[in-house]
């Protein structure tokens, strides 16, 4: 099952919900199966201004941040902006709605579709493992679309405040309006599993044979670190990987136990047409390639933002104490360096791929995805890309995220950006050699130095 990039948990079909663990009754199984994800988290109003670990929840409804107060600058508050201005018109087909107009004028390919089977949508009824829900994804952007649903599901990054969530109603109009949710979606996109900022997430367990998740059994967060033999449960999964194994295409049947069912008769599937029908859907796959993506892109935007909110937060504490004890507003607090010194570890960790799941075996889509992925990427004068992938041993070729390019990267505050930067070039140039960073060869930290060096704008002095 999934907890993705997209809103969750509200009724209400003009508020943006998307991706929440949800409950509901199987009628023929009769049982319920209860929403855990949302009491796992605490009420707005009582978040904790701690920042002291890479779990805890930042209050971001108040000062500095005012996530729901700002005005934003994403993706689709811009794409509103050429609506209402008569600059774009949103198409709408009688199969799909809005969907295939909203993925081109995001530049959102087809080839990213993934679909999930679990029923982890506020339209639960419309979802099944006989007509999953589509998500497709760009690099800052996540679009949910379910058979005869009722909205288009969104979220989307804003480069200061993170994940911001949207729904657009399937009924034409002159001009669509995308609908931003106002806190509902952060009972789910808002936890330790979205480093205690509003994120993103991919989530894996295993679904019975009407799509309600057997939240009794195990459930796992995924990203790049993750054993493949973890990811996808509740997802199809269309593509090869040799002996290796993963959660994918597995529906538990009546009588099964998760613990002991045989994941390798979901394995190396190249057709889903075997399992479900995929004619109503944009294409006919759910690549794996795409999937292995997007784990990494979603959390990695968390770090972002928590490294921006975390950064904001102890500046401004710092700023309230300065004025207080009356001393310089330029002092910076020994509470502060350390805050701002661990969460830009953990960003250029998480950025480096330090701890990264090793394949066993080549991983191989079925889409054009990874063509189109990698065709994207700013080249260096020896033509490399860090949107190159390698897929025989780990994701990437080059290590380093390609959301470095970002907004949200861009945006960063000063001191988080130079600490960043810091760190990324002491590693880069050999200044660490520690056992974390093991995976990065002298080739590797070269050629990555390299491309940044040719393609990132704006490096400081020091890099060149």
């Amino acid at each position: 099952m999934i907890d993705k990039s997209l809103p969750c948990g509200r009724k209400n079909a003009g508020s943006n919900t998307v991706s929440a663990q949800v409950g509901g009754r199987a009628a023929a199984a009769g049982r319920r199966v209860v929403h855990m994800a949302s009491a796992m988290l605490l009420p707005l109003a009582t978040l904790l201004l701690v920042g002291r670990s890479a779990t805890a929840q930042l209050q971001f409804e108040s000062p500095p941040i005012n996530y729901n107060a700002a005005t934003t600058d994403d993706p689709i508050a811009k794409l509103q902006s050429k609506i209402e201005s008569g600059e774009v018109t949103l198409k709408y087909d009688d199969q799909h709605g809005y969907l295939p107009s909203v993925l081109k004028n995001l530049d959102i390919p087809f080839s990213s579709q993934m679909l999930v089977f679990s029923k982890t949508s506020f339209q639960l009824r419309r979802i099944a493992p006989w007509s999953p829900r589509a998500v497709y994804f760009g690099d800052d952007t996540y679009i949910g679309w379910v058979q005869d649903g009722e909205v288009v599901e969104v979220s989307t990054v804003d480069p200061h405040q993170g994940a911001i969530f949207y729904s657009l109603k399937q009924q034409e109009t002159p001009t669509p309006k995308f609908v931003r949710d106002r806190g509902q979606c952060l009972s789910c996109h808002a936890s330790s599993r979205t480093a205690g900022v509003p994120g993103h997430l991919v989530r894996s367990v295993y679904t019975d044979r009407f799509g309600f998740p057997m939240l009794g059994s195990r459930t796992y967060k995924t990203d790049h670190t993750s054993p493949l033999s973890q990811r996808w449960g509740g997802w199809y999964v269309s593509g090869t990987h040799g002996k290796q194994q993963h959660m994918g295409n597995i529906i538990i049947q009546a009588g099964e136990e998760p613990d002991t069912v045989d994941l390798a008769r979901g394995a190396n599937i190249t057709d889903l047409s075997k399992l479900v029908d995929v004619r109503p859907y944009l294409s006919p796959t759910s690549d794996i390639v795409a999937l292995m993506v997007v784990e990494h892109q979603s959390q990695m935007q968390n770090y972002i933002t928590r490294a921006s909110f975390e950064t904001r937060s102890a500046l401004h504490y710092d700023q309230m104490m300065n004025k207080a004890l009356e001393r310089p507003m330029s002092h910076r607090s020994d509470t502060t360096k350390r805050r701002l010194k661990a969460v830009c570890d953990r960003l250029v960790d998480y950025m480096l791929f330090v701890g990264e799941y090793q394949l066993e075996a080549p991983i191989k889509g079925v889409s054009t995805f990874a063509k189109e992925f990698s065709a994207k990427g700013l080249r260096d004068s020896k033509g490399r890309s860090l949107r190159d992938l390698d897929l025989q041993h780990r994701l990437m070729k080059y290590p380093c995220s390609y959301q470095i390019y970002s907004e949200a990267f861009d945006a960063l505050p000063q001191p988080a950006a130079e600490q960043v930067y810091r760190r990324l070039h002491t590693v880069l140039t050999g200044g660490d050699q520690s056992e974390k960073y093991a995976h990065l060869t002298a080739d590797d930290r070269q050629a990555i130095l390299e491309i940044l060096r040719d393609t990132k704008p704006n490096l400081p002095d020091y890099w060149r």
